[in-house]
Formats: structure tokens, sequence, C-alpha cells
């Protein structure tokens, strides 16, 4: 019963929340809460909320997101044991995400920050096993530099009197706040080097990767500087350095991606290179197109991740793609869902990419960028065409390859009924956003880079069927494992980079802490580290003695 009426009252708090962000648009207004709950030094505490057009439309597309998701899992945890405990985790991520968007206050809104880590990291190691596990730690861990950037500058802003996200102003600790608000930004949202937790992450079910490492969890860090934008745009070097970290971090999640056989990876490394996509719209003074993007990606990403679950919920929970094939006949519903997603997701003409993406990258061609920057994001829009056609190639239309009588169906309704809902926003989405957030717009950029998109566009088509077709090879297996690996992000911020400090800090617990206080403060545990130390020794000289006595025992056995 619990599972049965929480997607409904999450739907029509979302129609509530959409009507109420059309009604303030069309009146040009806003409303500000705003409680006093203590004070510190004559430095008031405020309990803020802000309810203006952007806040409340993104809240909507976070609900409606939330509906289909827990109609979503509603069939595929079914069989799980704490099924009703995921759908209290859901409901408290939702919580926390709500209070991100809707409190401006630096101290409350650190309640939705810490939230968001909390429930998610539940979430993450919900399944409860070692691989679970060890990603929820590294993805907890990661977004604790995050939080520790966040409260930093909290501490940095008590100077001025107030910690409300509207009335920020320069100031003498300015730029060490803009620097600790975009460290927080960026571990929350995975750029470059904190970009390793986001493919880790997807150990969790699959429901908690289409809401929360699509459309919510990673882009708090975005909404974040995108509130913050006009008080970071003061920083002088705020705009190049973050438009540097976006471009690479594009370029890296596109071609580690083009190199992934797992599925859930592949659509989470695609969501990294959107997210440098939305970096990098904020970097060219462009926040109302990375907000545009923002939900424009969170519909069809969603959906994305809705039919990768359908289909490994249908292929035994197997999320290589080698093992998939030829699903298109078993599974027309999900391979067009999947497809529009995958469109959308190229940017194709009138789909809900197309009009976000295509402003990002003219507005681009416009800035004065240098030709390096102007290159990567040539290339990263190729790789993401590449990866997007090579998963659909090898999924949907490459010869079958499991067994012949392996029998399923798609006919599920909680299945089918969110991917054609999605389906249909990821189709009109961008149009309708549109003409709700932009002023009409034109854009004069030279026919030369415009036939450089399409270029750039049908290259990355074209290349996993020549791969498929052997025309093209890869001679250096440096090469794939660098672009695999993240540019070599994922070992050196894991095993690597805590196996000496780990290795040190056991050392000093047993020379120091362990060994010397037991040894003086108990006779019989020196006995214990004697054993401990000399028992493979000990062992082994056992065997020895016992085999070089059988050698002396038998002959003399004989002879007697």
């Amino acid at each position: 019963m619990f599972n049965f009426l929480i997607p409904f009252m999450v739907f029509f708090l979302m129609i509530f929340l959409f009507l109420f962000s059309m009604f303030l648009l069309f009146s040009n207004f806003s409303i500000f809460l705003e409680w006093e709950v203590s004070s510190f030094f004559s430095t008031p505490l405020f309990f803020s909320m802000m309810f203006d057009f952007y806040s409340l439309l993104f809240s909507s597309i976070i609900l409606f997101i939330s509906f289909n998701v827990l109609l979503f899992s509603s069939s595929y945890m079914l069989h799980s044991k704490n099924n009703i405990r995921f759908s209290k985790l859901i409901c408290i991520f939702i919580l926390s995400m709500n209070m991100l968007v809707f409190f401006p206050n630096l101290i409350i809104l650190l309640l939705g920050w810490d939230g968001l880590g909390l429930s998610s990291f539940l979430l993450i190691i919900f399944y409860q096993n070692s691989s679970s596990l060890s990603a929820g730690m590294f993805t907890a861990l990661s977004n604790r530099i995050g939080d520790s950037m966040l409260i930093l500058s909290i501490i940095l802003t008590l100077h001025q009197g107030h910690w409300n996200i509207i009335y920020m102003s320069h100031s003498h600790f300015y730029m060490y706040i803009s620097i600790f608000l975009l460290v927080a930004g960026m571990t929350k949202s995975a750029q470059i080097p904190f970009s390793s937790w986001l493919p880790a992450a997807m150990e969790a079910p699959t429901p908690v990767s289409a809401l929360v490492h699509s459309s919510t969890l990673v882009t708090a860090g975005v909404f974040l500087l995108f509130r913050f934008y006009p008080f970071l745009s003061q920083f002088y070097f705020f705009n190049y350095f973050l438009l540097i970290i976006s471009s690479l971090t594009m370029l890296m999640a596109g071609l580690s991606a083009s190199f992934q056989y797992d599925l859930k990876k592949i659509i989470a490394l695609s969501t990294l290179s959107q997210l440098g996509l939305m970096m990098m719209s904020l970097s060219l003074n462009a926040p109302l197109f990375t907000f545009f993007h923002l939900l424009t990606h969170a519909l069809f990403k969603a959906l994305l991740f809705l039919c990768a679950g359908t289909i490994i919920f249908y292929t035994n929970h197997t999320q290589d793609v080698r093992m998939m094939s030829n699903l298109s006949k078993f599974m027309p519903i999900t391979s067009s869902s999947m497809m529009i997603a995958n469109m959308a997701l190229c940017g194709l003409p009138f789909l809900a990419g197309f009009y976000s993406k295509d402003m990002i990258i003219e507005e681009s061609f416009i800035y004065s960028l240098n030709t390096f920057i102007f290159l990567i994001i040539l290339i990263s829009i190729s790789l993401t065409m590449n990866y997007s056609f090579r998963l659909m190639l090898m999924i949907f239309w490459s010869p079958q390859l499991f067994f012949p009588f392996k029998n399923f169906s798609n006919i599920k309704y909680n299945f089918n009924f969110p991917m054609i809902f999605m389906s249909f926003f990821a189709i009109i989405g961008g149009s309708s956003l549109s003409w709700l957030l932009l002023p009409p717009l034109y854009s004069f950029s030279p026919l030369f880079m415009k036939l450089s998109i399409i270029f750039f566009s049908f290259l990355g088509l074209l290349t996993p069927f020549l791969f498929k077709m052997n025309k093209i090879y890869f001679f250096s297996k440096f090469y794939f494992f660098l672009s695999s690996s993240m540019w070599f992000i994922s070992p050196f911020s894991t095993q690597n980079m805590i196996y000496k400090p780990l290795k040190i800090s056991f050392l000093f617990n047993y020379s120091n802490d362990s060994f010397w206080l037991e040894l003086f403060t108990n006779p019989l545990s020196f006995l214990k580290y004697i054993t401990i130390l000399y028992l493979p020794i000990y062992s082994n000289i056992i065997n020895k003695l016992m085999f070089f006595s059988c050698m002396i025992i038998f002959p003399l056995l004989f002879f007697y």
C-alpha cells in the first residue's frame, strides 16, 4: 500500500508545482519567505525559502522523474526484501533535493546538501555486498570534499552578517569563497579530477541511477553554481578555469564511454559528458542555457536509464553489452524509447536535446575561444554520436548472441508506461521549455562552423559501423587503457592513492599503539605477537622436522 500511494502523491505534487511555476512566470514575480531562528553575535540565522520560476520548474521536473522511477521500481524491486526501505530512501532523497532547490540560505542549504550525500550513500549500498559498499564509501568520501568546501565558504561568509545567496556581495574573502564554492560544485557534478566516483556509483540499483545519477544528485553542483553565478562571475579566473575543466571533462568522458562495455557505465559517462557541457555553458556567460540544458538532459537521460534497467531486468541482470544483441525484435517498446533518448542525447533536430545543445554550441562559436577549445568541443560532439550509436549497434542491431531458448516479453505495465510517458516529453520537452524559458533568439554563425558540426556528427556516427566491419584498428593497448580508465583517474583515485597511507598507518598502529601497549600491560600478549610473527616459519620448521623424523624412524623400524 505504501509503494502504491507514493508515486501518485509525487505526481499530484508535481502538477501543483508546475502550475505554480507557470503562475509566477506569467505574473512576473517571486515569493521570498524568511523567519529568524536565532542570532550569533549580532548575526541573525534565518530560515529562508524562495519560490521563483526556476526553482519551481526544476522541482517539478525532479518530481516528474521521481514519479516515473517509483512506478518503474515497483516492479523492478518487487522481489527485493527491503523494497519498503527503498521507497523511503527515495523519498528522503527527493526531500533533500527539494531542500537544496528552495533554500537560498547557505546554512539551511547545507542540510539538503548533506542529506543528498547521506541518502545517495544508503541507496548505493542497498544491495549490501562488497562492491556496492566500496562504491558507496568512495562516493561518500569524494563528496565529503565538496561538503568541507561548502562549510569553509559558510565560515568565510560570516563577516557579511548573513548567509543568503541573493545578497552575496564583493568582500575581502570573495576570491576564497568563489574557489570553495567552485570546488564544491565540481565534486558534486563529478568534474575532473573528481570524475571517477560517478561510474563507481553505478553499483546502485538501476532505478536509483535513473533518478540520482542522471538528473538530480549530479546536477546539484550545476544548480549551485547557477544560483551563485552573479557572485562567482565577479572572480576574474572563474570563467576561464571552469571552461578548461569542463571541456576536458567532456573529452575524457566521451573517450571513456567509447571504450566501455558496461551498459550503466556507458550511460553514466554520457551523463558526465553532458555535465561538462553544462559547466562549459556556464563559463561562457550563458547561465540560462545551462539551466535549459539541465532540464532537457534530465528528461532524456532518465528515460535512457529506465530503458537500460528494463534490458538488465529481462537479460538476467547482465550489464555487459557484449552479451546483448538483436533485442529490437524482442523488446520493441524499449528499443524505440532508447532510440528516442539516444537521438535526443546526440542533439538530433526537434528533439529535447537539440534546442539546448545547439544553443550552447553556437554560443561557444560566438564566444572568443581559442582553436584548441574549439576542437575539443567538436570532437566531443563526434564522440557523443560515436558511443550512442555504438550502444545501439551492440544491443539492438547485432546478430543474436544469447541462447535461442531464452524467452521474455516486454509487456510489464510498470515498465512500459514510464518509458512511453517519458519518451513523449523527450520529444516535445525541448521545444516546450524553449518557449517558456527563452526570448526570441537569432544566431548568425559562419557557414563553416555550421558545416563543421554536421561533419563531426556524421564522422562519429560512422565510426562504430567501421569498427564493426573491421575497417579501423587500434594498435596501442596503452591508448585503449588510457581511454577506458578515464585518463588513469579511476586507478589513481582508488587503491593506488590509499595503499601507502593505509600501509603506513598499519605499521604505526602495530609498532606503537598495539605492540608496545599490549607488550608492557599484558605478559601473555608477548607470546601472542611472537606466534603471529613466526607462525609461518614455525609451521614450515615443523613440517621439515616431521619429514626428517619419518626418514630416520622408518629405516630403523625396518632394520629392527
